[in-house]
Parts: C-alpha cells; sequence; structure tokens
C-alpha cells in the first residue's frame, strides 16, 4: 500500500488572475459598435402629405369667401389668435371643425406663425388641426359607410379625403423688433 501513496502527489491547482483593466474598454467599443450599427426608425413629428409639383401651371391667388377660411396666428409668446381674437388652443378644434364642415372642399385655414414662437404651441396646433380633421373624416366615413374611417379600405378612405382634403396654409412671419 505504500506504493499508492508514494505516487499521489496532492496537486493545489491554483487559478490564474484575469487581467481586467481592458474590460470596460472593451465594453465601450461594444456599446458604441451596437448604437452605430442599430437603425433605430422612428418617425415623429408631423406627417403632410404635400400636393404635387405641377410645373405647367401658374401659382394664381385664389379668393377664398371669409366664412370658408379661419385666419391663425402664433405670436412669439405662444398665445393663438383666430381671426384676430385670443383664443385657447383647447377651443381650437371645434372652431376648425365648424369652417371645416361649412367650407367644404374650398375651406381653408391659414396659420401665420411668428419666427420666435415656441415649438411646443406649435405643435399643440397642428395636433388640434389633425384633431379636427379626423373627426370629420371619421364622420363622413360613419355617414357613408357606416364604419369608422380607420377600419375603411384604401379606396373608401380616398374617396374620404377627397371630401375633405386638409387644406391647410402656412407662413411664417418675420417680426422686426428694433423700431
Amino acid at each position: 500500500m505504500m506504493f499508492g501513496s508514494m505516487f499521489r502527489r496532492k496537486f493545489e491547482y491554483k487559478v490564474p488572475g484575469l487581467n481586467t483593466t481592458s474590460t470596460a474598454d472593451i465594453s465601450f467599443m461594444l456599446l458604441i459598435f451596437f448604437l452605430v450599427t442599430t437603425s433605430m426608425d422612428a418617425d415623429k413629428g408631423i406627417t403632410r402629405e404635400l400636393p404635387p409639383i405641377d410645373k405647367k401651371s401658374e401659382n394664381t391667388p385664389t379668393n377664398v369667401a371669409n366664412d370658408k377660411t379661419l385666419r391663425l396666428r402664433i405670436d412669439d409668446a405662444g398665445r393663438l389668435f383666430c381671426n384676430g381674437h385670443p383664443m385657447e388652443i383647447t377651443a381650437l378644434k371645434d372652431s376648425a371643425e365648424h369652417v371645416i364642415e361649412r367650407g367644404g372642399k374650398e375651406h381653408v385655414i391659414q396659420l401665420k406663425t411668428e419666427r420666435n414662437a415656441s415649438y411646443d404651441s406649435y405643435f399643440h396646433v397642428q395636433n388640434e388641426l389633425v384633431a379636427a380633421y379626423n373627426s370629420i373624416r371619421n364622420e363622413k366615413a360613419v355617414q357613408a359607410y357606416g364604419e369608422s374611417y380607420e377600419q375603411l379600405s384604401e379606396a373608401q378612405k380616398e374617396t374620404i379625403i377627397k371630401a375633405v382634403p386638409q387644406r391647410i396654409s402656412e407662413t411664417y412671419i418675420e417680426v422686426d423688433n428694433q423700431q
């Protein structure tokens, strides 16, 4: 039995230490690589479909009756004016719906914004205008097809869009405060 104990050695295994000084650098480089190679497509902002450019036709001003026009102005303090009178943004949807319904296809919403107006107030006005159009289109869809606008086929949606087109004219006002 001496033989067995004679050849038996006790080995102590030591785990070598890992050099972790570059681990943070590698992690940071992997993070940068991920951020650079990954596309994060998130469509945000205001979606508008612009009319096609007709190079043959000239831009001729059209006269629109006052009762078919909604004149909006956002001043540099972010205040909204409707036809020259101050208005709360929350009341804009109802006014816009009234003009759109009364004016039909010939209505025009003029939005004039001073260059120094806040984007927040501009964005809220745009949201209210889009909500007004969506509400009217939904009403027309229910009247014509018995379904909400979102449930319609593409051809039916086109019919509703032609009946209730978005007619928003936007201009920016340069205000000269150095008088």
